[in-house]
């Protein structure tokens, strides 16, 4: 019963979030956070998109330099003043240490995308021409299970994932999400503890 209207008050507020932003005023955003690397960090996050009814498109996560603290690199998608209002939420949590939209500066993003093909034998040498014209690479080239990657922009992957599935038959599409990096100087870094007297 209470899941039941958890649902439903999610669905509404969904419904009254696109009917105030209308669907021109959405637009992607990656947001990448910095989160102490504790048991239940990433469930928390996961938590706040969810009972806001706010979705992950992508989610990305992996250890940095410092083994206390994980680098999450999120899709997600909104208005401006909603991904504002995630950042302000996200902020608020005890387990992110800093969170930064990237959408809003210049940055980088790939994402990697591994396909596996069943090609007729008499087409490998134009699907292995396409792959790496395409700046891709063959891992497998087994006619039952032909294995490509490619690291590109999500636009480059949709065509790569298009263009093979014309010439062979898709068997199984893995994709990573996006991964970026700002092209900031001042790179995403924990906050300095506050000074005490």
């Amino acid at each position: 019963m209470v899941e039941t209207s958890v649902r439903s008050f999610i669905l509404r507020k969904r419904c009254a979030v696109r009917a105030v932003m209308g669907p021109r005023s959405l637009m992607r955003h990656i947001i990448a956070i910095l989160l102490q690397n504790e048991a239940g960090a990433l469930t928390r996050v996961a938590g706040l998109f969810s009972t806001r009814g706010y979705n992950i498109e992508s989610l990305s996560v992996a250890p940095t330099p410092d083994p206390t603290v994980s680098r999450l690199t999120l899709v997600t998608t909104g208005s401006d003043a909603v991904i504002q209002q995630i950042v302000n939420h996200l902020n608020k949590l005890i387990d992110v240490v800093n969170v930064l939209d990237m959408t809003r500066g210049e940055h980088l993003e790939r994402e990697l995308v591994l396909l596996k093909l069943r090609v007729a034998p008499g087409h490998t040498d134009t699907v292995r021409g396409q792959v790496v014209r395409s700046g891709g690479r063959v891992l497998d080239p087994a006619v039952e299970g032909f294995i490509v990657e490619l690291t590109a922009s999500e636009a480059e992957i949709n065509t790569f994932v298009s263009d093979l599935g014309q010439g062979a038959e898709l068997l199984e599409v893995v994709r990573s999400g996006a991964l970026g990096i700002s092209r900031s100087a001042r790179p995403l870094r924990a906050k300095p503890a506050p000074a005490t007297a």
